[in-house]
Formats: C-alpha cells, structure tokens, sequence
C-alpha cells in the first residue's frame, strides 16, 4: 500500500512539473508572437469592458483572422488567455510581421548552426574523447 501511494504521487509530481512546463512554453510563444506584432506596427487593443471580453473569447484564439472592409483587408489576433487583447493591423502590417517572424526563425537556425559547429570543433581527445565517458567504456 505504501508502494502505490509513493507510485501514485511520483506521477502526480511528474504531471504537474510537466504541464507546468507546458504552460510556460506556451506563455513564452504567446508573448514572442505579441512583441512581433507589436514591432510590425499592429495595435494592441484591451478587453476593458465585460462585452469585449466576451466577444475576444468567443474568437479564435492566437491565430490572423481577416475581415475585409471597404476594400482593404485588416487583420486580426485574439488572446483572452494571456494578455485579454486584440491585435489589429493591417495588409502591411501583417507582412512586417511575416518578415520578422522570419527573420527570427533565421536567427534562432543560424544560432543552432553556430552552437553545433562549436561543439563539433572542440579538441576532445586529451580527455579521450567522449567514447571515453560512456556506460560502454
């Protein structure tokens, strides 16, 4: 019986350290995203009022809606989860945003590159390697 309650309350440490890190992951998403658009020149608008929050909720979350008026195409991002806004901006808004999302993804690709290329060019061998460090040594 101790056995399982042991069990029982790893895995509820497990899951909550999980979805914990979960969470943050996508906090971490949602607040790049934001400061991208922000820099892309969209307009952040607050829930302020209960009809307003209600209308941002009832749209669908963290993804470009477009609405077409008169002719020009506005875009739209809802999060009533983290910053209870709306973002709006417009077609060349949207394509600043699609521009330094990619140059972002760029950045973060050329750092990965950089960090490989690094690791691959360390001396290693005084230490024997890493075949030297292993179980199967």
């Amino acid at each position: 019986m101790k056995h399982n309650v042991l069990q029982i309350f790893g895995i509820f440490l497990f899951a909550v350290f999980f979805l914990g890190g979960c969470a943050s992951l996508e906090r971490n998403h949602a607040m790049n995203t934001e400061e991208l658009l922000a820099a892309a020149g969209f307009r952040m608008k607050v829930a302020d009022t209960p009809e307003k929050l209600a209308h941002l909720k009832s749209m669908q979350q963290r993804t470009f809606l477009t609405h077409t008026r008169d002719g020009y195409t506005y875009y739209a991002y809802a999060d009533a989860k983290f910053c209870n806004c709306l973002y709006m901006g417009t077609e060349g808004n949207y394509r600043e945003f699609s521009h330094l999302k990619i140059q972002q993804n760029n950045a973060e690709a050329n750092l990965e590159a950089a960090e490989m290329n690094q690791e691959a060019a360390m001396n290693w061998g005084p230490w024997g390697g890493w075949v030297a460090w292993g179980p199967w040594n």
